[in-house]
């Protein structure tokens, strides 16, 4: 081809492309903003982001056709429902997991290694959330004296708050304070939790504010908790309850007052023997009260009424507490589940009538799951039992006074750590690394035991899968034990009855994860998330920063 026959193809080909390029600037250019914005991050007016305390993944399986259109269903047929959503760390308890859902990384950094743990440098037990330097607002007793000052991370409520210049509110509620404290974060305008005994109020800590609001003290003084003073009997016909075990059996605990775990539970005659107003919480109504005081504290404080986003954390511990007593079998745990979709449907209708529906964005997660009651599975033969601690301890004390000479260098054992006292072992002139292997040896010796980690492997060693992954990833260097032990699988301490969680294994990892709202997509997959990943997520949907300490990522399938 001749130069002068190329020069004339490429003029034809840039007359061609022009008109097209200089189209699409002109549309790009007269694009509203909110179209362009729509490219960066959308903005829902609100987001909520609900806890549900020792949910499995498979009771929304379990219970799908007991459950109405409106609560869970509404939110996997209309959401992005993350099938195969578990927790990467251990242990799996309920401060850690609040703590990781809202900072998007693991107790590895964000510091909240349990919900009590032996504290290295004074020697005592700490709570997690406990702060003495703050006083109790709504109650005369210690029970508002509370803070996040623990959590060594932001949250994404507190990414929100910074992002919109403190003009985003965020609101965090839940029966239990920690439930409530570490999803608020740092900044949050209110957290509040709930005081039982014979006060049955909703109480929070001056490190958020000097005086309750006017409209909680409202709530208090009209006492509507009061309305679940009642029998606890079931929804529907307790013969549907199909899925779940005998009512009456041998694997759940009481009431003290109670001769056997069947319904009715009559709530007013157990009244003063359990703890009056604390007894809710270990019933659904417990669900139900907290979606009470969310709905009032989402139109009191004018929640998503703006364009700047708001923020409701919402955490149901009712869950948790059945669960503890009943076990995952049992006819109460799934009424407590077939209420709990009740009270979603009670607060997705009053979000679509205040906030508007499609204007707010919806997750819904736990903070760890639970494992069937170990007797119950001993009796269908399967491979499981429980471990006495106490005599765990005093077997090991007393094997390092006969191999090292004293006990002295074992400080505490306490949340599956062995705690060593470093003085020690440097005036005795050990090896620190010695001695955690000798007793990691030792401990794996013993009978419920299942595998040993030292410190000097976390500190020494990067492990990217399975359970070594999952220890490092609750290793926190300042805060964490010498020696790390993981109990036999279905293998628990303590009652016989009932049910209780910690492990690293499926049945405590497996927890639901559904979002819901603007900006979703609907459908669902089975490819691995895990608990981290939900704070990048939501983060990205926002378009602001990630929470300070994010190891997790967004899950980009979820989003428009």
């Amino acid at each position: 081809m001749g130069n002068k026959s190329l020069l004339v193809l490429l003029l034809a080909s840039l007359f061609i492309l022009l008109p097209w390029d200089a189209t699409a600037q002109r549309k790009e250019k007269h694009r509203s903003e909110p179209e362009r914005a729509s490219h960066v991050g959308t903005s829902p007016k609100l987001v909520v982001g609900i806890v549900v305390d020792q949910m499995r993944y498979d009771y929304i399986t379990r219970f799908w056709d007991q459950f109405g259109d409106g609560g869970f269903r509404r939110l996997a047929n209309e959401g992005y429902n993350c099938r195969n959503n578990h927790f990467n760390y251990v242990p799996t308890f309920t401060a850690p997991g609040h703590a990781s859902v809202y900072t998007g990384t693991t107790p590895a950094t964000h510091g909240i290694i349990g919900n009590d743990w032996y504290d290295k440098e004074s020697g005592k037990e700490v709570y997690c959330v406990e702060d003495g330097n703050y006083r109790s607002v709504g109650t005369t007793s210690g029970a508002g004296q509370m803070s996040p000052h623990r959590l060594e991370t932001t949250t994404i409520t507190d990414q929100l708050r910074l992002h919109t210049n403190m003009r985003g509110k965020v609101i965090a509620i839940s029966l239990k304070d920690r439930a409530a404290v570490l999803p608020g974060g740092h900044i949050a305008n209110a957290a509040y939790w709930f005081q039982g005994g014979d006060e049955g109020n909703w109480i929070s800590s001056s490190f958020y504010m000097s005086e309750l609001p006017k409209w909680v003290r409202d709530f208090n003084a009209a006492k509507s908790v009061s309305q679940y003073k009642k029998p606890w009997n079931t929804l529907k016909n307790i013969n549907d309850y199909v899925v779940s075990i005998p009512d009456n059996n041998k694997y759940e605990g009481l009431f003290k007052g109670e001769n056997a775990p069947v319904f009715p539970h009559d709530l007013p005659s157990l009244w003063m023997e359990n703890g009056q107003y604390s007894l809710l919480k270990s019933t659904p109504f417990g669900n139900s009260l907290t979606v009470d005081f969310a709905l009032v504290a989402l139109d009191a404080e004018k929640l998503g009424e703006d364009d700047i986003t708001d923020f409701l954390a919402v955490s149901f511990s009712s869950t948790d507490y059945v669960g503890h007593m009943y076990g995952v079998a049992s006819k109460e745990v799934e009424d407590t589940y077939l209420r709990l979709d009740k009270d979603l449907e009670r607060l997705l209708d009053a979000l679509d009538k205040k906030v508007g529906k499609g204007e707010y964005t919806l997750f819904l997660t736990a903070d760890h799951a639970a494992v069937n009651v170990p007797q119950y599975l001993k009796d269908l033969n399967v491979v499981a039992g429980y471990m006495d601690a106490g005599n765990l301890k005093s077997k090991l004390k007393e094997f390092a006074k006969f191999t090292f000479g004293t006990d002295d260098l074992i400080r505490n054992i306490s949340n599956f750590q062995v705690f060593l006292d470093h003085k020690v072992m440097y005036n005795l002139d050990l090896s620190p690394q010695e001695v955690e292997e000798t007793l990691a040896k030792e401990l794996l010796g013993y009978s419920g035991v299942y595998r040993v980690y030292t410190g000097y492997q976390m500190w020494h060693n990067g492990y990217t899968e399975g359970m070594a992954n999952s220890v490092q990833n609750g290793f926190n260097q300042k805060r964490s034990g010498d020696v790390i032990f993981v109990m036999s699988p279905a293998t628990l301490t303590g009652s016989r009855t009932g049910t209780s969680h910690g492990s690293p294994f499926s049945y405590d990892t497996h927890v639901p994860l559904l979002f819901y709202g603007k900006g979703i997509q609907t459908g669902n997959t089975v490819k691995r998330t895990v608990i981290p990943d939900i704070a990048p997520t939501i983060a990205a949907l926002l378009g602001i920063e990630f929470p300070s300490g994010t190891t997790g990522v967004p899950i980009s399938e979820v989003l428009k």
